[in-house]
């Protein structure tokens, strides 16, 4: 059985007072809402939390990788960890996902529409929640597809697999050899959990701001760029000329 979805999911964990991992949060039009797609050994465990207390504001983990409890705005993990497959409700279904994932819509068993409704609510619950008391920093839950462009910054963070993997191994202290198995189960899950409940490929380009490949720059520099590229967004969106927002992708 399924457990039913919270009434009331526990608010996101407030960013710490502790000083700033690479300097204050920029100054200018303030940015309230940045998500981040990452790939496994992309930098998205780093990444995000610190995007989080650089400008202040809440940190929503991955739906992936508790069952909804919101860790606070420090490094996560890039892996799925065993805890996450033996206690997650999306894990127990994504093991059926990924043996059969839809290439586009169709129509699926009320059973199955009804196990995808309850961790599409599950999964979007933590969102709304966040929206309600203003703004943060989303990692993951497909975020971007829920909000879509004219809400929020969106980011995604991703590389070549070889790359990726010697970043993860660095990120979490395992050999590569390790790495490349968490790779392929995270990836796997991830993206599967976006296409199954979204019909959408995480890896779309189109749905973010900025693409970046994360392997070939330090991740405290791509902190630094995103922090900018969002804060031009901010900058842009209040101009009196109206000018729309353009992607800018960085590889």
């Amino acid at each position: 059985m399924i457990p039913e979805p919270s009434t009331a999911p526990p608010a996101p964990t407030p960013a710490p007072s502790g000083p700033a991992p690479s300097g204050p949060a920029p100054s200018g039009p303030a940015v309230r809402l940045i998500t981040v797609s990452a790939a496994y050994g992309a930098g998205g465990s780093v990444v995000a939390p610190a995007l989080a207390r650089r400008l202040g504001l809440p940190f929503l983990q991955r739906v992936t990788t508790s069952e909804g409890h919101h860790a606070g705005p420090e490094p996560c993990d890039e892996q799925l960890t065993l805890e996450e497959v033996k206690h997650t409700p999306v894990h127990r279904l994504l093991a059926s996902f990924t043996q059969a994932m839809p290439a586009g819509p169709t129509q699926s068993p009320l059973p199955t529409r009804h196990q995808d409704q309850h961790i599409r609510g599950h999964g979007e619950a933590g969102i709304h929640r966040l929206l309600a008391t203003g703004g943060g920093v989303i990692l993951g839950r497909g975020a971007a597809v829920v909000l879509g462009k004219d809400r929020g910054y969106h980011v995604r963070l991703d590389g070549p697999p070889n790359r990726r993997v010697t970043q993860g191994a660095a990120i979490e202290g395992i050999s590569e050899a390790q790495a490349r198995l968490r790779l392929r189960a995270a990836d796997q899950a991830r993206t599967a959990y976006v296409r199954r409940l979204y019909r959408t490929d995480p890896a779309d380009p189109s749905l973010y701001h900025l693409v970046i490949d994360s392997t070939v720059i330090p991740l405290d520099t791509v902190i630094e760029l995103i922090l900018a590229a969002a804060q031009a967004q901010a900058a842009a969106s209040q101009a009196p000329s109206g000018a729309g927002s353009s992607s800018t992708g960085a590889s």
